[in-house]
């Protein structure tokens, strides 16, 4: 008998929906699966992560003209203040205000120099002064950045975009760092005569290029929630990248602030300044040369006046900027150490003159 053909019926289809309804139900369905798929989440930083805000006492007042009196107690002040906030508040420190209120007003001018024209003067890696550049599409910031130090080529670049009011700011500004660096080096005195071991400050930090001054213009008709965002974005950044140069010490120009915030890894304080006092920060450089008992910082002034345009300055002084001073850091201390080989120098005419004298004895 012929055998029968094995039987390779396919299963009967699986039952759609009629063609057209079946697309457009389809397409529905792998949208919303698509649009809640993709759909980045709102993340919100814990606190732990996110420092809070703190507000504190304004820390203690120091009084210049005390520094070197025995009976005044300014130096405990500055000794105490700096390990808990890492900052102290000075008076009386000798500056008229002329000078103060007249480079202020000349630095307004350095942030109307049109955006086109800074391109030619933005920082970079090979240039550490000029302008703080500007991200994404919004140019309108609440606070616009400026750099300045001492030298030929910012000038020269600066005189290229802005030839009329540059060489006004920079001499006001000179004026006004001669009067800084004198400041500092007393406070830097202060903190050398404390119980540091110290060793040789220009082997710490990155290369230094003189004195630096963070020029800062506030911007004017910020509303409350503009300002919280701002605020936060702040503390981020200056977490995150930190301060730019190595310095020992931060002096801030801050009159008229409203607080003055200070950033630190172990949390992020805020307090009221008292008027026309500096607010001297600690920096990178002290915090090694103590060994860590006295924690680098980052102090912010901020303005809540929404109707005037402020203008605030920080001075960046390196351990090394006296070299470029009146007073050279390493004549700060001078003849009251002896070298190593002084020190050996010394002890070798000692033994000399011992032998000499117990040859001379022994003959007589």
């Amino acid at each position: 008998m012929p055998e029968k053909p094995l039987d390779f019926r396919a299963p009967p289809p699986s039952p759609i929906a009629s063609g057209r309804r079946s697309c457009v139900t389809n397409d529905d369905v792998l949208s919303d699966f698509l649009e809640h798929s993709l759909r980045v989440p709102d993340l919100i930083l814990p606190d732990k992560v996110f420092p809070k805000q703190k507000f504190i006492e304004s820390p203690p007042t120091v009084d210049f003209r005390l520094l070197e009196s025995r009976e005044s107690d300014s130096v405990s002040k500055i000794l105490d203040s700096v390990p808990r906030i890492g900052c102290f508040q000075l008076v009386n420190y000798g500056i008229p205000v002329e000078v103060i209120r007249s480079a202020l007003a000349a630095a307004i001018g350095i942030f109307k120099v049109p955006r086109e024209k800074r391109a030619a003067v933005t920082r970079s890696p090979e240039r550490p002064y000029g302008f703080e550049e500007v991200h994404g599409e919004d140019e309108s910031e609440l606070s616009e950045e400026f750099v300045w130090c001492r030298g030929g080529g910012l000038k020269l670049e600066m005189e290229g975009v802005w030839p009329i009011g540059y060489s006004n700011f920079s001499e006001k500004m000179e004026n006004l760092l001669s009067d800084i660096e004198k400041i500092a080096e007393k406070i830097l005195l202060v903190f050398r005569k404390s119980s540091w071991v110290y060793e040789d400050e220009r082997s710490h930090g990155e290369e230094q290029v003189g004195p630096m001054c963070y020029v800062y213009k506030h911007g004017q008709n910020v509303s409350g929630e503009e300002r919280k965002s701002s605020l936060r974005y702040d503390v981020i950044r200056m977490l995150i990248r930190g301060i730019d140069y190595s310095h020992a010490l931060c002096l801030h120009v801050c009159d008229g602030s409203s607080e003055f915030h200070v950033y630190s890894k172990k949390g992020w304080v805020s307090f009221c300044p008292d008027k026309d006092a500096l607010v001297i920060t600690v920096g990178d450089q002290i915090q090694a040369l103590s060994g860590g008992q006295y924690k680098h910082v980052m102090g912010r002034p901020i303005y809540k006046d929404e109707k005037e345009e402020w203008i605030s300055m920080a001075f960046l002084y390196s351990a090394t900027s006296a070299t470029s001073s009146n007073s050279d850091w390493s004549k700060l201390d001078k003849g009251k150490t002896i070298s190593v080989g002084q020190q050996a120098i010394v002890a070798v005419l000692v033994t000399l003159v011992y032998q000499f004298l117990a040859y001379v004895y022994s003959k007589f």
